[in-house]
């Protein structure tokens, strides 16, 4: 063996070696981690979408015990193997079929008794998606359906607080950025924003003050071909000027209903 092996050699000895003492306090800090409390961590998803009329939530029906049968968010575990997002998109694409599709994690759910099974923390996501969009890629392996918001069946567990708490803060993010815009069309009509903008608040708007606050923001700009779907007279279409827009935003609180209450 020459003088460069036998450097080698030693030196690779030494990067591996850990003294006593150091060691020592590796197996006591693992010790006190082996005394800790261990829980199951879940994520569940909350996503939203729109199809013209009403705004929906996706739900599943539940595939194993307790509550096998009944409607629940999209859920699952988080493996050792992936991150929480990573987890988040692999549950949601395994029961729905949905894939692709921009998940913000929402909130911590980790009430002792939320689970009746074992102690279990759920991380919440939500998205907001255009219901056409993803109309081929819904699988039907878990009964994945969509309610409207005002037929929302009884959840699971704490399922219906993740919905409240998802919900609130569409109302905030609605407020102060163009979300609700994603879904819908590039070209779309007064009365087809108005419907969303009643489902996300969860209000009636009178239809003559809306438009006029709407079209007063100058954030519209007003298309020549009409949608006569709905009567001979038809509704003009619209799109969003987006550089008016990032200019303004603040605008779009001229037609929020009731901005002061919104909170996260």
């Amino acid at each position: 063996m020459n003088k460069n092996d036998t450097y080698k050699n030693n030196y690779a000895s030494k990067k591996n070696y850990i003294c006593p003492p150091f060691k020592n306090l590796i197996l006591l800090e693992m010790q006190k981690y082996s005394k800790q409390t261990r829980l199951l961590l879940a994520v569940d998803c909350i996503i939203f979408g729109f199809d013209g009329e009403a705004l929906k939530i996706l739900l599943i029906k539940r595939g194993f015990q307790p509550e096998k049968g009944n409607w629940s968010l999209m859920g699952g575990f988080v493996q050792t193997s992936e991150s929480i997002d990573q987890a988040a998109n692999r549950i949601l694409k395994q029961l729905t079929g949905i894939d692709g599709v921009y998940l913000e994690q929402l909130h911590t759910f980790g009430d002792t008794d939320r689970d009746p099974i074992e102690r279990t923390a759920s991380v919440a996501y939500f998205a907001l998606i255009d219901i056409h969009k993803y109309e081929t890629q819904l699988s039907n392996d878990y009964h994945a359906e969509w309610f409207p918001l005002k037929r929302v069946p009884k959840l699971v567990f704490d399922h219906q607080e993740m919905v409240e708490a998802a919900k609130r803060r569409i109302r905030y993010k609605a407020a102060l950025h163009p979300i609700l815009f994603e879904l819908l069309p590039k070209k779309f009509t007064l009365p087809q924003l108005q419907i969303l903008y009643e489902s996300v608040f969860n209000t009636t708007i009178d239809k003559r003050n809306f438009s006029k606050r709407v079209l007063a923001t100058g954030l519209l700009i007003k298309l020549n071909d009409k949608d006569k779907a709905g009567s001979k007279r038809g509704a003009y279409y619209y799109q969003l000027n987006m550089q008016h827009y990032y200019a303004k935003f603040q605008a779009f609180l001229n037609f929020i209903p009731n901005p002061d209450s919104l909170h996260l």
